[in-house]
């Protein structure tokens, strides 16, 4: 697209479209509307820290170098709940893969319940991953 024209007001020549004008105004405005979308992608952020605790076979709770405790929900799956069968199994793979270790944990939202979702990684292996090719979790979205 090819902008033509001088002062405040442009006109846009585009081969499949009829020229049209474009206000300074609603420049700045559609510039500040992709602005502010590409700020609300960009908020993904990695957690480092040691696992302090392991609440089921999907949740863990990470202690960065702040001392400022985190709980994460592991992203991508769902694994039963502590009383449910294999719950406790679950969750004890789950401490073996991580408890007490320095985990990365890379994360972007947050689930209904406040706690941040996220892949962790325990140099480099992902620990997601690892609970499901063990059978103690299934995939969820």
């Amino acid at each position: 697209m090819m902008l033509v024209g001088i002062g405040k007001r442009r006109e846009s020549l585009c081969a499949f479209a009829r020229p049209y004008k474009v206000s300074a105004d609603g420049m700045r405005t559609t510039l500040l509307c992709l602005l502010l979308a590409l700020a609300c992608t960009a908020n993904a952020e990695t957690i480092t820290g040691r696992v302090v605790g392991v609440a089921d076979g999907d949740t863990i709770t990470v202690l960065d170098g702040d001392k400022v405790q985190h709980k994460i929900r592991l992203s991508g799956i769902d694994a039963p709940e502590k009383k449910q069968a294999f719950g406790n199994r679950s969750k004890e793979s789950l401490s073996a893969l991580a408890f007490d270790k320095t985990v990365d944990v890379e994360t972007s939202k947050r689930d209904r319940y406040g706690r941040q979702i996220g892949k962790v990684l325990v140099n480099g292996q992902d620990v997601n991953l690892v609970q499901v090719e063990r059978g103690m979790a299934w995939f969820y979205r």
